[in-house]
């Protein structure tokens, strides 16, 4: 290497330091300008993703705690202590385990639940006959069981000589339904009516 090779060499060398260094007091000037924002923002990031893992933590064990409580219930429906840990832990769920003890005792459940509500007065009604209460499980919108229901109400209806509002509710029920064959066992009766 020649002299001049070394000095173009020392140059740049030197250009690249003084390059770091400048950058480097940008960045402090950037930082001591505006400390408090980064902290602050640090601060928030920090916490914020201590909050999210202390959260998941949280609902994490409460989900094993209801699981184990179920499953005591499960096998000792009597346990008190199980039934107030799944009331605190998981309350729907609780509901659910409710309404089996109210059944076995042979009463009406009392459940906010919206499907197991529906369920249930679906269950009472064909229980009593009650087509009133037939009609007005029906007519939610959303009901799981729906044409089975209008299938039931047609029947109720067969059984209580309405053999006109048999046919009509029979009709209500889709083509596309899985109920459709039962349907169609009872559109046979009811020609001969």
């Amino acid at each position: 290497m020649s002299m001049k090779d070394n000095v173009e060499y020392i140059k740049d060398e030197l250009n690249s330091e003084e390059k770091f260094l400048e950058s480097f007091v940008k960045v402090e000037r950037f930082y001591k300008k505006n400390k408090i924002a980064i902290i602050g923002i640090s601060t928030v990031i920090v916490l914020g993703l201590g909050g999210y893992m202390a959260n998941n933590y949280i609902q994490n064990s409460n989900k094993i705690a209801a699981n184990e409580a179920y499953s005591i219930l499960v096998q000792d429906i009597n346990n008190k202590e199980a039934l107030n840990t799944l009331k605190q832990k998981n309350p729907k769920l609780a509901q659910i385990i409710e309404a089996k003890i109210a059944l076995a005792q042979n009463k009406e459940p009392q459940i906010d639940l919206k499907y197991l509500k529906e369920l249930n007065e679906y269950s009472i009604a064909i229980k009593k006959n009650d087509l009133n209460k037939l009609n007005s499980v029906i007519m939610e919108n959303d009901f799981l069981l729906k044409e089975y229901a209008l299938f039931q109400k047609a029947l109720i209806q067969a059984q209580n000589g309405k053999y006109t509002d048999s046919k009509e509710t029979l009709k209500m029920i889709p083509q596309s339904s899985s109920v459709q064959q039962l349907a169609g066992l009872l559109q046979h009766f009811l020609l001969t009516k």
